[in-house]
Order: C-alpha cells, then sequence, then structure tokens
C-alpha cells in the first residue's frame, strides 16, 4: 500500500493514498470565526468551497506552523449514505510517499478514546510512524457542522 507521510509536532504519521484527491500548497484559507476546534475554514477547490482542518490543531491543540512543506491534503472523507465529500486537511512536512504492507502495522497498545482516528503503527529506520484513519476525523457533531448542508 502507499501512503501519504507527514508530522504533527515531532511525530511522523501516514494517511492511505487510495483516499487522497490531492496535494496542494497551503492556499488561502477563509476563517470561519466560531468554527468547532480544529475546523479552520474553507478553501477554493477547483471552484467549489470545501472545509478544512488543521490536524496539528486537532491533535496538539496548536494550529500547524507555515512550513515550505505545510500542505493541504485533500481527501474523500465517507459522508452520509455512502456519500463521500471533500475535506482539506493542514499537515505539517508533507513530504513523500512510503509503501508499507498492512501487515507491518500493529496495534500501538494505547487506546485513545479521544482521538478515534490513530490507527495502527509500524516500524521504520527513522522510528514509528502511525496511520491516520480518515473516517475517525470527525466527531458526529462536527460532520454534521460540515457536511450537513447541501450546496448548489
Amino acid at each position: 500500500m502507499l501512503f501519504l507521510q507527514f508530522q504533527l509536532g515531532q511525530d511522523r504519521y501516514a494517511l492511505d493514498a487510495s483516499v487522497v484527491v490531492e496535494v496542494l500548497p497551503l492556499l488561502g484559507i477563509k476563517r470561519i470565526p466560531h468554527a468547532p476546534d480544529g475546523v479552520v475554514g474553507a478553501f477554493n477547490y477547483r471552484g467549489k468551497p470545501v472545509p478544512a482542518i488543521d490536524l496539528s490543531e486537532l491533535a496538539l491543540g496548536r494550529p500547524s506552523r507555515a512550513h515550505m512543506s505545510t500542505r493541504i491534503i485533500v481527501v474523500r472523507y465517507p459522508g452520509a449514505n455512502r456519500e463521500e465529500r471533500l475535506l482539506g486537511l493542514i499537515a505539517e512536512r508533507t513530504t513523500e510517499t512510503v509503501r508499507r504492507g498492512p501487515a507491518e502495522f500493529a496495534d500501538a497498545g494505547v487506546i485513545a478514546a479521544d482521538a478515534p482516528y490513530l490507527g495502527p503503527v509500524a516500524t521504520g529506520t527513522a522510528g514509528l510512524v502511525q496511520r491516520i484513519e480518515v473516517a475517525g476525523l470527525l466527531p458526529e457533531v462536527v460532520r454534521d457542522v460540515l457536511f450537513s448542508q447541501v450546496h448548489p
């Protein structure tokens, strides 16, 4: 399997490349006042507004730093009725892809009930890398805020 690798703080994470639509530079994002924690706003993707969440803010409680390698990862997010929606994920040091077999990932041994998006870990020459499960990123209340309205 192919994974897109990025960092949150000093730790490495991987996202299954099959859910990635495109990786964009950190574009202008329209901030949305009073948005839920982690939701930074929306950006224009091919003429349509797409909500964006900051993975660093969601996981670490601080916004992503604007490095040259900070990117918006456009992913297909599984919505209601099997309908996929686009979602932008802001992540630091989004610089490489790696190939890993499913058997290379194992249970981390730590349950983070407040972070259901944290998947299993794999060991590599640079240390551990943890998988991010896109379907677990948004709590139901946030999902409803972002995707409840149908836009023309």
